[in-house]
């Protein structure tokens, strides 16, 4: 998710939203262990494979699972495993998540505890709850994506390998004209040689890993769909596209030196992330080290509705967002590759949070993105599945501001916490979700 820079009149409106939420409780993890797949998951034109067929999904995002699974600080295994459950008696198949953070800026509010505390030191606490995740996924016949740095500092990412490399804190975004300065900032990534090699060096030490529960190379882990390069890599500037379409290629093709057997994808936005090059994406996509497409969606974060009101806005959000997948579509055709619409969200009614506000424009919105997976997949289409944003299940929010120690949920530290949020007790978004599961996996 992008971090945005949120105006006063917005946290105001949130803020009077906003709720100390309780938790809800639930029963630890009762599923037996599935057979394991016995193949890894394949492209075969537009077509995602699985076991010899067509694979098509409802997912979801949860970028704090190798956290959540860890023996260490904010670890809480019966909790992950518990949400592993609730998602699979849901349908869903396949789970976005963070390799693990990266030490942040001083300037935000970054996820911890760290996976990379200093360029190639690891922590295996979070490794260790990365091999427990993927380990848990198998059991239920559930797939990762698994990705592996961060355009946006809620998780170090591009900040954590800069400030390495003499840079500096990223700055803050949420100040006046802090977003300005924050991409001038990272656009030194794709500039920055150095910075790449140290992220390099990360690559090959996860992507190499054997896991200690399993006792298999990651490699040879068939509950791994795909690895990620970065979630919502951009170049940020115009004169940086060069470098960035270089960088890219050079992660993905040192990836599949590593790991020939799982899928590879940019964790791209789309032409948004591109600087509004269509060329640009089309170009990083057509990689031969690149299996498929990817975009995100985001209607509040990207003006396409009102920030103060946006369900006045959510039939011209639902257009546009069928304008975008069908002009990626046909990139996707173009390149004979699938696409994945990893990442949607929409906030609740009146962009609010709190567990009492209603979702109807929110249910809106994934009822239209579900329809047009289906559409797509129906019709022979490009579109294999989407990743809502995101479960939060059980956890619940202590306050806006995420603190050490408070729950984990899909909102990073940057957002307010439970902004595009998925409780287990939203039950109108949660039978919506499970109806497109039943409909749509394969």
């Amino acid at each position: 998710m992008i971090i945005i820079n949120m105006k006063l009149q917005t946290l105001t409106s949130l803020l009077a939203g906003a709720v100390l939420m309780t938790g809800c409780s639930g029963n630890a993890s009762t599923s037996g262990a599935n057979e394991p797949p016995t193949h890894f998951i394949t492209t075969e034109a537009t077509r995602l494979m699985k076991h010899g067929k067509p694979y098509s999904f409802i997912g979801c995002n949860m970028w704090y699972a190798s956290i959540l699974a860890s023996n260490g600080q904010g670890g809480n295994r019966e909790r992950l495993c518990r949400e592993l459950d609730e998602l699979n008696a849901l349908g869903i198949t396949n789970v976005r998540i963070l390799a693990g953070p990266d030490a942040g800026s001083n300037l935000a509010n970054p996820a911890k505890p760290y996976l990379q505390e200093a360029p190639g030191v690891l922590n295996d606490t979070i490794l260790e709850g990365l091999d427990f995740t993927i380990a848990e996924l198998e059991k239920r016949d559930m797939d990762a994506v698994i990705y592996l740095n961060n355009a946006w500092d809620w998780s170090g990412g591009y900040g954590f390998y800069l400030k390495e490399c003499g840079y500096g804190d990223s700055p803050n975004s949420n100040v006046e004209g802090g977003y300005d300065r924050y991409v001038n900032y990272c656009a030194n990534f794709s500039r920055d040689t150095v910075a790449q090699e140290l992220y390099y060096k990360f690559i090959e030490q996860i992507v190499s890993r054997r896991n200690s529960i399993t006792g298999r190379l990651y490699s040879d882990e068939p509950a791994i769909m795909a690895w990620q390069l970065c979630n919502e890599p951009r170049p940020f500037a115009k004169d940086t596209k060069e470098q960035f379409a270089r960088w890219i290629a050079n992660a993905a093709a040192l990836i599949k030196s590593i790991d020939p057997n799982h899928l590879v994808s940019t964790g791209s936005e789309g032409i948004v992330g591109c600087e509004g090059d269509s060329s640009l994406f089309e170009r990083i996509h057509a990689d031969p080290n690149i299996d498929y497409l990817t975009i995100h969606i985001w209607p509040v974060n990207w003006g396409w509705a009102s920030r103060l009101d946006p369900d006045s806005d959510i039939n011209k959000a639902c257009q546009k967002t069928s304008d975008y997948i069908a002009v990626h579509s046909k990139i996707s055709q173009q390149l004979g590759k699938p696409l994945v619409i990893e990442e949607f969200g929409f906030s609740r009614q009146n962009n609010k949070v709190g567990l009492e506000i209603p979702t109807e424009s929110r249910d809106k919105f994934y009822r239209h993105v579900f329809n047009e997976v289906k559409a797509s997949i129906d019709s022979g289409g490009p579109v294999a599945g989407c990743n809502f944003w995101g479960w939060s299940g059980s956890g619940r929010p202590r306050d806006l501001v995420w603190q050490p120690g408070d729950d984990y949920l899909c909102d990073p530290p940057h957002e307010p916490q439970g902004w595009y949020s998925v409780f287990n007790c939203d039950s109108t978004t949660i039978a919506i979700i499970r109806e497109a599961a039943k409909t749509t996996n394969k």
